[in-house]
């Protein structure tokens, strides 16, 4: 190769990546890209979220680069250790769509057909109401009432431990029910399977 060359040594080529030369970003990316995307497209079904994976990945990688340590791999095994990590995001954000898809698609004939309008309404006041809970305590109540998991399956799930999920649970429907009182909601029968010993 030239001299003054990016890529003259492996390890000046890591210097100046690790450094910020945007000259190594895109040597980098001339010959690795297409071993990423390999990879990515291995692991996705569209062709279209590998080219997404392989951008994240160099994204990653380049604002990650001080992180590169050319004395416990090549620059290649680093890349594809990154772009692996992104298949797996992308591979549970597909998961994670097409079961809200599903659920709108199960949900949506419901509240045409049978759902009448003070139920669509009660539905309306739940979420209002459980997007004003705290963070932690709202979560715990949409896996137990949206994804309909038991107590030590929240628990697996959040990291919490079982009495903090209960201790949610019991403040959060208390608030909700308070809300239904006051407003003149139904209390259905998911909400009391949520609250109810499980």
């Amino acid at each position: 190769m030239s001299a003054g060359h990016p890529a003259d040594g492996e390890d000046g080529f890591a210097e100046l990546f690790r450094a910020g030369d945007e000259r190594a970003l895109r040597q980098a990316y001339e010959r690795f890209g297409p071993a990423v995307f390999h990879l990515a497209a291995r692991g996705l079904a569209s062709t279209t979220d590998a080219e997404d994976v392989t951008q994240a990945t160099f994204v990653a990688a380049w604002l990650g680069r001080e992180s590169f340590d050319p004395a416990r791999g090549s620059m290649l095994g680093w890349l594809l250790g990154i772009a692996r990590r992104k298949v797996v995001d992308q591979i549970r954000a597909a998961a994670r769509d097409d079961r809200i898809a599903d659920s709108v698609r199960r949900l949506a004939p419901a509240v045409e057909v049978e759902a009448p309008p003070d139920r669509v309404v009660d539905r309306l006041v739940v979420a209002d109401e459980m997007a004003q809970l705290p963070g932690e305590q709202r979560r715990v109540l949409e896996l137990a009432f949206y994804d309909d998991l038991t107590h030590p399956q929240i628990a697996a799930v959040t990291g919490l431990p079982l009495g903090t999920v209960k201790s949610h649970l019991r403040r959060g429907m208390a608030r909700l029910r308070s809300r239904w009182e006051v407003d003149g909601v139904t209390f259905g029968a998911r909400a009391a399977g949520a609250s109810g010993a499980r």
